[in-house]
């Protein structure tokens, strides 16, 4: 089964935001990191789809996260 793996970042309004992807097989793991509060939010979704939808995803749910102030599960 093949898997891919890497991780970049990007800076925006609300600062810089780290992300960590993973596709194994058919399936992608996208992690969005906030380094200033060590927040982290996983999404998941199908790889075929590409990484852009859930790269987004994972960006509302981590600004979704630190307005409710980090705590909290999803």
């Amino acid at each position: 089964m093949p898997t891919t793996r890497g991780d970049d970042g990007e800076t925006g309004a609300a600062g810089e935001i780290l992300f960590e992807w993973c596709v194994i097989g058919d399936q992608a793991r996208v992690a969005a990191i906030d380094p200033a509060s060590g927040i982290e939010v996983v999404v998941f979704g199908p790889a075929q789809g590409g990484l852009a939808p859930l790269r987004a995803l994972a960006r509302r749910k981590l600004s979704r996260r630190l307005d409710r102030g980090g705590s909290g599960r999803s």
